[in-house]
């Protein structure tokens, strides 16, 4: 019996094929608009995730405070107030599992007749496993290093590139300045940080080698930066409470109102708020192509009702010769379902072929979740049986003696 109705209900739709086409185009641009955005959004969402990520796990970052002179403030990270004392008390702390004191400067590298500016960072052992960062090829950096001031560079792939081109630079020698360093290894591809900037475009030295041949301090021992990895990120909220503590009163900080001289940022609640901030943008793209969807489903109403009031004569000939009035709502329903879900299907398609357009042409990221084909394409089916109740239930309601006298 159900075959039947289904077999009844594609020949209806395929007497008028144009008009049919037309009524399900509202559905296939709804479901093709909902797709993409929200593979936009998913693609954004996932975009930077992975630039967070790439700054490493569950990591804090301790920058030194601001300089004040005349009145005229300089930025964060200026002042000396924190040190290399600071960062082996911070690696004491329970719950972290590595601590790297930084600094940093912009230098000249020489290697042949190749040279290129770059950040040459100043870093001890844990560094590489605070950013959870791999090494390409070579060996990584040791407490030896750290503890002898060994003329040791390790480069970026960028940087590498850009002084040795396709050759392995592992074991060769290039200049800082006047000063020369043998590279130990090639760091593997971070890609761009949040803020766009190629973190491949840098050089990594121990800190003791950095203060005592490339960077020089009035005060001795001094950093910019402290770098340090929780071990999970519940810990984090209640790590930064003790991080604070703890450098207040190495900094002797004792008036609860004076403000810190150092500042202290949280990268997993940077990664929340862009996640979250990532997914409000994901449901405003889907609630506005949503806006189609329900343009469409009104398509489906009207044409239905349409339907109904030239198929009167016919409603008033199944209902004469024995249908049952259910028969007739099935029918019309199962008419307006095969619609919206057809242009559903065509919607899918389209919308997956424009996602994979978008990542072409214009380089952007889009992510097709299977949970928002799904849910388009249940969408689309809902919106048929929602708009095409109506017109249905119009249709079983039809008084036989009225329907067969209709003109």
């Amino acid at each position: 019996m159900f075959l039947a109705m289904l077999l009844e209900a594609v020949r209806a739709i395929s007497a008028n094929r144009l008009r049919s086409f037309l009524t399900m185009l509202g559905m296939v641009i709804g479901v093709a608009a909902v797709v993409l955005m929200l593979a936009v959004g998913e693609g954004t969402r996932v975009t930077i995730k992975k630039q967070v990520d790439a700054l490493g796990s569950n990591v804090f970052i301790v920058l030194a405070g601001f300089q004040s002179t005349s009145g005229v403030r300089s930025g964060s990270g200026s002042s000396h107030t924190l040190n290399e004392s600071d960062a082996l008390a911070i690696a004491q702390l329970e719950g972290v599992t590595g601590a790297s004191p930084v600094v940093f400067n912009y230098l000249q590298l020489v290697a042949g007749g190749q040279n290129w500016n770059t950040m040459i960072m100043g870093v001890n052992e844990d560094y590489l496993n605070v950013r959870t960062w791999e090494v390409a090829s070579g060996r990584a950096m040791d407490h030896l290093d750290v503890g002898s001031a060994s003329r040791s560079i390790w480069l970026g792939t960028t940087t590498a590139k850009e002084l040795f081109g396709s050759v392995d630079p592992v074991g060769l020698t290039l200049r800082v300045g006047n000063v020369p360093f043998t590279v130990e290894g090639v760091l593997a591809a971070k890609g761009q940080s949040l803020d766009g900037r190629d973190q491949d475009d840098t050089a990594l030295v121990p800190i003791t080698s950095s203060q005592r041949y490339l960077v020089g301090s009035p005060f001795r021992g001094t950093v910019r930066m402290i770098m340090l990895q929780a071990q999970t990120a519940e810990i984090m909220p209640a790590l930064e409470e003790d991080l604070r503590t703890l450098l207040r009163e190495r900094h002797h900080i004792i008036d609860p109102m004076e403000d810190d001289d150092f500042f202290l940022n949280n990268l997993s609640a940077v990664m929340a708020s862009a996640e979250e901030t990532a997914k409000a943008m994901t449901l405003l793209l889907g609630a506005i192509a949503s806006v189609s969807l329900a343009v469409g489903g009104i398509g489906i109403m009207n044409i239905m009702l349409v339907s109904v009031t030239e198929r009167t004569r016919e409603i008033g000939i199944r209902l004469a010769i024995g249908a049952r009035r259910k028969d007739i709502l099935t029918q019309f329903i199962l008419e307006a379902l095969l619609v919206s879900v057809t242009g559903g299907f065509l919607g899918l398609a389209i919308g997956s072929f424009g996602a994979w357009l978008v990542q072409t042409v214009w380089r952007t990221s889009v992510v097709i979740a299977p949970s928002s084909l799904a849910l388009s394409f249940t969408v689309s089916a809902g919106i048929g049986l929602f708009f095409g109740f109506f017109p249905a239930w119009k249709a079983a309601k039809q008084n036989p003696i009225e329907a067969l006298r209709f003109q």
